[in-house]
């Protein structure tokens, strides 16, 4: 498929806050000076809480993560910061890019992106812990002021709003809150690999850390 030039409205690229789905969606964007990868069940909740004992790298990361570092590792060929964000660290997220904004000195364009979920063809699908977490970090983002957001971030902000209440109950009724119960390979090679999987209650938990996993060099550390 062609990619969209720089003029088309595609590219979100008059919005300051974007929001797109996996790889595809972020070669749709404008290019951007942040770009905040969520993968809520499990990659990056898992990864707000691991990357606080010991920096992990992007090709370990791979072996148990089919979109969130894929969709990552994609980002950082094309923006110079990556992050990941989520639920679990939304405003700890947000004050990540409130920071690079300050260092910067000038206003700082951040592509949000949903990781999705996959099905057994490949194909891409809509997944409702990444849109709540996307939601997360974009109202976090609106509420210091970094709130020029396109309609498609906007909404998927005000649907957080609306619903946190329910977060716990919405991930765990979700299809991919149900194949976590049900046990999947990822968890599994997670554990395989010395990292413990956070547990949907964990990646439900708003702002529950302030660790804010960046991918450097090709391993992830802490946003410092």
């Amino acid at each position: 498929m062609p990619q969209p030039t720089s003029q088309t409205p595609l590219t979100q690229s008059s919005y300051q806050v974007r929001f797109e789905w996996g790889a595809d969606g972020l070669a749709r964007l404008a290019p951007a000076d942040v770009v905040i990868v969520v993968d809520v069940l499990r990659f990056s909740s898992t990864m707000a809480d691991a990357v606080a004992q010991a920096p992990i790298a992007l090709e370990r990361a791979l072996a148990w993560s089919a979109n969130g570092a894929q969709v990552a590792g994609a980002a950082a060929r094309v923006a110079p910061v990556v992050l990941l964000g989520g639920i679990r660290n939304a405003s700890a997220t947000a004050r990540a890019v409130m920071t690079l904004q300050e260092r910067r000195g000038d206003r700082t364009s951040v592509s949000v992106v949903a990781a999705g979920e996959r099905d057994a063809d490949g194909r891409l699908r809509f997944a409702v812990e990444d849109q709540l977490g996307a939601g997360a970090v974009i109202a976090a983002l609106s509420d210091l002021g970094i709130d020029h957001s396109s309609p498609e971030a906007a909404v998927s902000a005000e649907s957080f709003r609306a619903l946190r209440r329910g977060l716990r109950h919405l991930l765990i009724g979700s299809a991919s809150g149900r194949e976590l119960a049900d046990g999947v390979a990822s968890t599994e090679r997670m554990l395989a690999d010395g990292i413990r999987p956070a547990t949907i209650e964990e990646c439900a938990a708003a702002d529950a850390t302030e660790t804010v996993p960046e991918l450097q060099g090709g391993v992830f550390v802490p946003f410092a």
